[in-house]
């Protein structure tokens, strides 16, 4: 490449948790810079995770961080051209893409559900991930399968 790489940001802890997780989460889910709402919604979806999982030993940030965990791939595919034909090439993902990705499929799925608030479709999609279930965990298990099946490409990698 030409160009140099760009620095990483440093991203700031949030004000409640004191984590940068929560604040790359955060950013992901804001709207039109409204970081406010985007936190407001935020906490509230882990109030009522606090709420609806009082039997599960762990504190509603590590049942997010639990739900992340469990809706990260590992491996993707990439579409190749060789000679004319197009290959979807597995590939491993770096680790920050793999953070991105899982928040930014958490982010969607929950709101492609159907309820009343951000906030309860968030929660809600949070819990599934944390139970191996839903949208965002489909995901990921898809993808994972895709490899799978594509295995037989992956000397073709870039």
């Amino acid at each position: 490449m030409r160009k140099a790489k760009p620095k990483k940001r440093i991203l700031l802890p949030d004000p409640k948790f004191n984590d940068p997780y929560v604040t790359r989460f955060i950013n992901n889910l804001m709207y039109d810079g409204k970081k406010t709402v985007a936190f407001r919604i935020f906490y509230d979806s882990l109030d009522i995770v606090a709420d609806k999982m009082k039997n599960a030993e762990k504190s509603p940030l590590e049942i997010w961080k639990q739900a992340l965990d469990n809706i990260t791939p590992h491996v993707e595919v990439k579409s190749r051209r060789v000679g004319g034909a197009t290959f979807q090439v597995p590939l491993e993902i770096r680790p920050d893409r793999k953070v991105s990705i899982s928040m930014k499929n958490l982010i969607l799925f929950a709101r492609k559900r159907t309820g009343r608030s951000m906030a309860e479709k968030l929660a809600a999609e949070v819990m599934a991930a944390y139970n191996n279930e839903g949208g965002a965990y489909k995901k990921k298990e898809d993808t994972h399968r895709m490899a799978e099946a594509n295995k037989a490409f992956a000397h073709f990698r870039f």
